[in-house]
């Protein structure tokens, strides 16, 4: 069974408040495709739109909304230019990880003063609605947290988005918010990240694994997690591992061409329902061999769950001392095995499903010996 170690790394005290994940934005070749993609597979709704018919000349951006998941879909309109070098370089991935604070300018000048890489000094936004304050910072790779102010804001999500409704409008499927976002970064830099997060942004590192825990024959990686003060925000950071063939990491790192956003996981409170949903609209997951039920509720005890529903959809199951948790991952979502999803239930667990991780690991290898890249 799986290990893992609690931080012994000494706690830290938030650099400035984080309420929440304001939103999530990804850079895509065609986000008018991708928008239609996230709506009709993952069940988000399109609220409004950006581009040159609202007076932004240089991309179009689609606001997709699910409870409390916002995603943002931008595309370049021309050929050059910053949006369209990152697609080059990574194709489709996320580019901005948003953080909703109270004052984006105090946040963007401690964090600075720490030792952030600036990537947008503090702007202030006006329209009808009020106004809205934004900067950014640099994170791994070509990633970086924008910092939101919006408590002055009644508008859609910030000047020069527009509202926009559309008559194809597929029913949600339960999806309620972002949990975690995970990071692969190269070999020796997991450290350096870490260090980030805690000086930085004053996370605390919760807990960490090691190549003896996510291992399986031929790979193995080693992760950390960062959480911010209030738990809202959880960033586990991933590195390759020496083994026999090349990782999971190796394989994203090679396809992304460096660092970046390995996978989102966004909670369910009913994720037999949900993920009954996703795969009917054609959402494709790992499977496990199905010998992994036949002994979980030994290793994870009573669940409440129909353990039959769950062997037919693939969900995991792994308890800690909080409770247990529920998950599932999808394949990736593009045509590079770069960015992927995670379902995840949470019964009052905590952890990150450390029990599941060589059954999902050896379930990545035989996608990655599908695609040749083992």
């Amino acid at each position: 069974m799986a290990t893992a170690t609690l931080p012994t790394t000494e706690q830290h005290t938030d650099t400035f408040p984080i309420n929440g994940t304001d939103h999530i934005e990804f850079y895509v070749g065609n986000a008018r495709q991708a928008a239609h993609f996230y709506r009709g597979a993952f069940g988000f709704e399109l609220v409004a739109y950006r581009g040159p018919e609202t007076g932004t000349r240089d991309r179009a951006s689609y606001l997709l909304q699910q409870d409390k998941i916002r995603l943002i879909l931008t595309t370049p309109i021309r050929s050059d230019g910053e949006i369209a070098d990152h697609i080059g370089r990574h194709g489709d991935g996320v580019k901005d990880i948003a953080l909703w604070v109270d004052d984006a300018r105090t946040a963007f000048r401690l964090a600075v003063e720490r030792g952030a890489k600036p990537a947008r000094e503090p702007v202030v936004m006006k329209d009808e609605h009020g106004e809205i304050v934004t900067a950014a910072i640099h994170t791994y790779g070509d990633t970086i947290h924008s910092l939101v102010e919006r408590k002055n804001y009644s508008g859609v999500l910030m000047p020069g988005f527009e509202p926009k409704e559309s008559v194809y409008k597929p029913a949600p499927v339960g999806l309620k918010y972002v949990d975690h976002c995970v990071g692969n970064v190269e070999l020796g830099a997991m450290n350096k990240w870490v260090r980030f997060y805690a000086d930085v942004l004053g996370f605390s590192q919760i807990i960490s694994f090691d190549d003896k825990a996510i291992s399986t024959e031929y790979s193995a990686l080693m992760s950390k997690v960062m959480a911010n003060g209030n738990g809202r925000i959880k960033f586990p950071i991933n590195e390759p591992a020496e083994g026999k063939k090349r990782s999971q990491i190796d394989e994203y790192l090679e396809f992304y061409n460096g660092p970046g956003v390995q996978h989102i996981a966004m909670a369910t409170d009913d994720i037999i329902s949900t993920v009954t949903q996703l795969r009917d609209r054609g959402v494709e997951f790992l499977r496990v061999p199905g010998t992994y039920y036949d002994t979980v509720l030994d290793r994870v005890g009573h669940i409440d769950e129909d353990l039959t529903s769950l062997r037919e959809l693939g969900v995991l199951v792994d308890r800690d001392d909080e409770g247990y948790l529920l998950q599932i991952f999808t394949k990736p979502v593009e045509d590079r095995p770069t960015v992927f999803y995670e379902i995840i239930e949470r019964k009052g667990a905590k952890s990150f499903g450390a029990g599941n991780f060589k059954a999902l690991f050896e379930a990545i290898e035989r996608e990655q010996a599908l695609r040749g890249n083992l």
